[in-house]
């Protein structure tokens, strides 16, 4: 393995906002034309990135950094930015917000995580106003206020921990080592990695508790995929591997429809239009974490697989992206260690055959 250049094994520290949102509208406008173009999404100039390649999918990364990264929020973890995924000509991830923040709190692109712990994050009951909590992945933040955790709320990062990040050709490793308060701290490892000769993505996960009190969460990934740029509507389906039954409030069953194990948009989702769901149906074993986003007019589609039972199962979409939000449990006691993969194919659908007789 061969570590980043620029000393990105080094202990980051904190950012302005001032700075960033200079910078910001640049960073987004690059992004957005060269994504239009058809062509891999251009870094900002200013943001450390990675490129990784199996010679048939190639995908680009904005690395933690809390001086200059891509993403400063502190709702999901840094690691795993995906602005460009690229498989036969296809983008299936890119920019899919109208506006661009770095400390806002979604700000980033592609398959990306976040830790709760409840509708909490470890530590946060129990810390005073002005004392710290541990947000997995991002660091040790501050409780600006005795109410509730706020979990789309940026809050002020007191200590980012260390990020060690290392890559192959067909690979990048992230690991994030953190000693928070009240006993906990943890060394958490992700890989993620292109197949060798298949158009295949994989996310490996592994959380060590090396802290003195136990670790429980719920991990999910948000999975912003963009499949060239298509609006979500009649050509987007979201199929599960069991019979979903969803919720009718907040769009469900008037902007979007269950047809069978489908999740189908009669039509184009209008702009700030909005589908939410809480999904259930699925069972006991990692067999029903197995979801395939398409989306006919781009000729595409990416298949998500989990190695471990559905916690929970959320739908999300804009007109931009369409999201499973699956979830899994963890609980990682004192001197022990959690793993979990995730699985992502990339795919083409396959063209309708033209009628017997049928002219062009």
């Amino acid at each position: 393995m061969t570590t980043l250049p620029t000393r990105r094994r080094s202990r980051l520290q904190g950012a302005t906002r001032a700075l960033a949102l200079v910078a910001a509208p640049l960073a987004l406008a690059a992004s957005r034309a060269a994504f239009a173009a058809g062509s891999q999404a251009a870094p900002s100039s200013d943001a450390p990135s990675a490129e990784i390649t199996n010679g048939l999918v190639t995908a680009r990364f904005y690395l933690p950094d809390a001086e200059r990264g891509h993403y400063r929020g502190t709702r999901f973890d840094r690691s795993g930015d995906t602005f460009s995924l690229r498989f036969a000509g296809h983008e299936f991830t890119g920019p899919w917000f109208e506006h661009y923040d770095p400390l806002g709190h979604d700000s980033l692109m592609g398959p990306v995580e976040e830790f709760l712990t409840g509708d909490s994050s470890p530590g946060y009951p129990e810390a005073k106003v002005g004392e710290g909590f541990v947000r997995i992945g991002v660091g040790v933040v501050r409780k600006a206020e005795d109410k509730p955790y706020e979990r789309f709320r940026t809050y002020e990062v007191v200590d980012p921990g260390k990020w060690t990040i290392t890559t192959e050709r067909d690979r990048i490793v992230f690991e994030h080592a953190l000693t928070g308060p009240t006993g906990y701290a943890y060394v958490y490892r992700k890989t993620i990695a292109l197949l060798a000769g298949q158009p295949v993505m994989t996310i490996a996960h592994a959380l060590r508790n090396v802290g003195t009190r136990r670790i429980e969460t719920e991990q999910y990934n948000h999975n912003f995929f963009v499949l060239d740029q298509a609006p979500t509507g009649p050509d987007t389906s979201v199929r599960f591997a069991f019979d979903p039954q969803g919720t009718t409030d907040r769009g469900l069953g008037q902007l979007a429809l269950l047809r069978g194990r489908e999740l189908v948009f009669p039509n184009e989702l209008p702009p700030k239009q909005s589908v939410f769901t809480e999904l259930t149906g699925f069972g006991s074993t990692p067999e029903h974490y197995d979801i395939r986003v398409e989306n006919r007019k781009a000729g595409t589609g990416v298949r998500i697989q989990g190695d471990r039972p559905l916690e929970k199962l959320v739908f999300w979409s804009i007109r931009t992206t369409a999201c499973p939000e699956p979830y899994v449990k963890l609980r990682v006691e004192p001197g022990r260690e959690e793993a979990w993969t995730l699985r992502y194919e990339l795919y083409e659908l396959e063209k309708p055959r033209a009628a017997p007789g049928a002219t062009r």
